[in-house]
This record gives C-alpha cells, structure tokens and sequence, in this order.
C-alpha cells in the first residue's frame, strides 16, 4: 500500500522531486511520463487520499497516533509508540494533536526531501545505490567504525530484492513513515556556536550527534571552537577594547569617535594598550564552553525528550539555562576583563593584581557588579540568533538543498553574520547597562546605581541613542571575527582528526 503511493520509474530520486510534487495538479503530464504519484501524476491526490484512509482508522479525518499505530501495523509496519509520536510533532502545523490530510501531504513531501538529502549524501559513487561500503564509509565520517558484517546487516533491513544495494525506492520506502528528523549530514555542516566567535558566548551550544557524543568526537569540535574563538578574539580585541571604552566613557559632551579612540589609547598605553583585557577574554572561553556543553547536555535529560535532537524552542530553553548557569560561573572573569580593558598604564600589574585590588577595596559582591542584566541579555540574544540562523538555514535547505545539505563557506559565513548581528543588536542595551555597572569604581566618582536606575540616567541624558554607544566597533569586528573563527576552526578540525567532507 505504502510502495504503491510512491512513483517506481526511477532508481534515483528525481533532482526536482519536491518541485513537482508540489506542481503536480498544474501540470501532471508535463513532469511524469510514467504516471507515477509522488514525481508528479495525475493520480497522486487520489493514492494519497486512498493511504490516508486506510490510516485514518477511526474516520474522524485525522491522523492521531492510534491511528498510526493501527493503520500501519495492518499494512505490516511496525512503529514504537515514540515514533509515532514524533511524526504527528512533525507534521501537526495546527497543534491539535493530529494530522489532517493537507498536514500528511506536506508531511511527506518534506520528508521525502529529507530523505533524499541523506540518500544522496550516502551514496558516494553517486550511482543511485548505496552498498556496504558505501554504509561504512559514511559512518566513519561520522566518528564510528563499524565491520563489514555490520554493514551488511544494515543493508538487509531494507534490502528488497536481495541485491545487497539499496536503491532510492527501497530507501524511501522503508524510512517514509519513520521520523528521521535528525539528519547528521544537516547537523554536521550547518555547526553554528562551535564555529562562530564574536566574542559574546551567549549562543545557544550546538547539537551533536548520538555517534559524536558516544565517540567522543565532541570534545574535538568544542576544542576545535576554543581555539578558533581564541585566534578570533585575539585578532579582534583592539575593536572590543574600542567598544568597552565607548561604552563606559563615550557621552553627548564627550563624543568618542573611531579613529579618536584608537587614538586615545595608543597615546596614553602605546600599540599594546590595544589588547588589554583580551587575556582575561580568551581565558574564559574554555570553562565557559565546557560548562556550558555539560549544563546543556543535563538539561536535555531534565527535559526527558527521547529524541537526538530537541525541537527549536526546548533548544533555546536548555540553551539558555545553560547559558545561565555557565555566566554564573565564570561572572567574576567578566568584570575583571572590563577592568583590564578600562584600566590605565600602571593600574594593574596583571590580572591576578587586579582581583586582588578589587577584593581589598569593594568586596566580593564588585565580582558580580552587571549580573542581573547580564542574564537578562541572554534570553534575546540567544533566542534571536537561534531564531535567525535557523530560518535562513530552513530556507536554504528548502530553496537550495538539492543534493547535499553541504551550504558552503559562504553561505555558513552570511548566516553566521547575520544571525550574531541581529542578536548582539536586541541585547546591546542590555550589555551596555552590564559593562557600565561592571566598570562603576573603575570611574573616579561614580555612584552605585541599579540596572532601572542607569536605564532611566541614560535615557534621561542622552536618550535612546545612548544605549547603543560603541556599536559601530562592535558591528566592525563581527564580520572579521566570524571569518577567522570559521578558517581557524576548519584548519583545527583536521589537525585534531576530526573529519570533514
């Protein structure tokens, strides 16, 4: 019943088989000369509707996991409960807890697409078939080294006609109804946290696959990421010194412009100046990152999805709490890099120097000077980079994703961009009222005010625009920043042995 649904006069899916799925009833004849159903002929409404009720055990018009469950156990397949569960999740735009025909159709039809990303990724010969080899090859991309034998007992399971290959058909046909949602060939190429530095680690971390975790190929990615957002930073830093300083110092009646701050600081602490509190900066990254992966990957179980993959908004909640429990952490190294970026030749011997001095002089609760709004930023920042980077991802992989889920560099880069800017922009007068706070007795007279308190001062005196001081540095070096994070990261990769395609 299902195979009858699906077109059979091709061994290799179509390249245009979503596009005339979806302009089958404009012109049937034009896209499929044999007739088929989904590659486009006039019978496809009819064979899907006639699967649909079949499915459709009660004939209420909706396909609810009992439904499923029934319907495909009568047509010889068998789907655990959490299966089931996960396909309706996937199809049920109306959240009602079941399919109508039009969320099926669509349902399929994306699917197949991602199928078919995957079985072209698989299919290394590019021959329309995958063999063992071809099994093993792909899953050693993956981090995990399996035998021949291994191999070939995977191929059985969906092996037809005893050829020891799977074709497209074959292929389509046994995971159709299966909820492959978590393409590890989507997860690998499209890395954003672990990539990309701007210098603010508010993202949410990045999935990694059942095989990467068990492998332990993870640890390598978030190596690989450390040192990139080290390099990144490092390159960077005069820009963020830049911004600190605007931030803190920059007012209506002392109006700090880019080439008069570089300026300004070179005078007062020579070239050098430029890089203060970039140590600090680039010492943070590796606790900050593992405590992060590690809140993350707890948090997941807390929530107690059985999926590889969490849905965008558990992401964000998991990612964000994470984010949370991690700036806790390590809040004390935030303030002191903003005091190294603000401080004068002499000040401070060194960073320990400057712990030392604040402790003596303002006490333990100086470390944590800036938190709340800290926190507060993560929440827009973290959900509008997500939001972003996952939507211009979906519509490239829907538009553009014919026969590999490979973006390409440059189109990773303006994703990554885009994404950062959008979320730094909707934070940034959350993180300017932070390194104000952070930086009070580093300005000689500066009374202790709360975060409503500065807001009101800000706005009062220098209005709306006063929240966004500095933000020319900070939208300067994102684009540098994202670029050396990505060719530092690619370049780690290899040498650390992680594999790319």
């Amino acid at each position: 019943m299902v195979s009858s649904v699906l077109c059979r006069c091709v061994a290799s899916p179509p390249p245009d088989a979503a596009a005339t799925a979806s302009s089958s009833a404009s012109s049937p004849a034009s896209v499929d000369p044999c007739g088929g159903a989904v590659c486009g002929g006039p019978d496809h409404q009819l064979r899907l509707w006639s699967l649909f009720q079949t499915l459709d055990v009660n004939r209420d018009g909706g396909l609810c996991v009992n439904d499923l469950a029934v319907g495909l156990r009568r047509l010889g397949l068998h789907r655990t409960e959490g299966e089931l569960q996960k396909i309706v999740q996937a199809g049920d735009k109306d959240l009602d807890g079941q399919l109508d025909f039009e969320e099926f159709v669509h349902y399929l039809q994306d699917h197949e697409k991602k199928l078919r990303l995957v079985f072209k990724s698989l299919d290394k010969k590019n021959d329309g078939r995958i063999d063992a080899q071809e099994i093993m090859q792909s899953l050693r991309d993956l981090g995990v080294k399996i035998s021949e034998q291994q191999a070939e007992k995977i191929l059985k399971s969906m092996d037809k006609n005893g050829t020891m290959t799977i074709d497209w058909n074959e292929w389509r046909d046994y995971h159709l109804l299966h909820p492959v949602e978590n393409i590890p060939e989507i997860i690998l190429y499209w890395k954003h946290s672990t990539i990309f530095d701007v210098g603010e680690n508010l993202t949410v971390p990045d999935e990694f696959t059942v095989e990467e975790r068990q492998t332990g190929m993870w640890w390598r990615h978030l190596v690989a990421g450390g040192g990139a957002g080290a390099v990144s930073r490092t390159c960077t830093a005069p820009l963020d010194r830049l911004k600190v300083l605007m931030q803190v110092h920059a007012s209506r009646s002392n109006n700090m412009c880019i080439v008069g701050g570089f300026t300004q600081m070179i005078r007062e602490g020579g070239a050098r100046s430029l890089w203060r509190g970039n140590g600090i900066n680039v010492l943070k990254i590796a606790p900050e990152s593992a405590i992060k992966f590690m809140a993350y990957e707890q948090i997941k179980r807390l929530v107690g999805t059985d999926q590889e993959t969490l849905r965008i908004h558990e992401r964000l909640v998991a990612g964000s709490l994470a984010g949370a429990i991690a700036q806790s952490s390590i809040y004390p190294m935030e303030v002191l890099k903003t005091r190294m970026a603000l401080r004068k030749t002499g000040q401070y011997s060194g960073m320990l120097d400057c712990a030392r001095k604040i402790l003596a002089r303002e006490g333990v609760a100086a470390f944590y000077k800036g938190y709340v709004p800290n926190m507060l930023g993560i929440i827009p920042y973290a959900g509008i980079d997500l939001a972003v980077y996952e939507t211009l991802k979906n519509a490239w992989l829907q538009r553009y994703a014919v026969n590999s889920a490979d973006p390409g560099v440059f189109v990773l880069l303006a994703c990554g961009t885009m994404s950062s800017t959008c979320g730094q922009l909707a934070s940034y007068p959350l993180a300017l009222v932070r390194t104000r706070m952070q930086a009070q007795a580093s300005v000689e007279g500066a009374p202790e005010v709360s975060m409503s308190s500065l807001f009101k001062q800000i706005l009062r005196t220098e209005g709306a625009f006063g929240l966004y001081r500095g933000l020319a540095p900070n939208f300067m070096k994102v684009i540098p920043a994202v670029s050396i994070s990505y060719v530092v990261y690619e370049n780690l990769k290899i040498t650390l042995g992680v594999q790319s395609r």
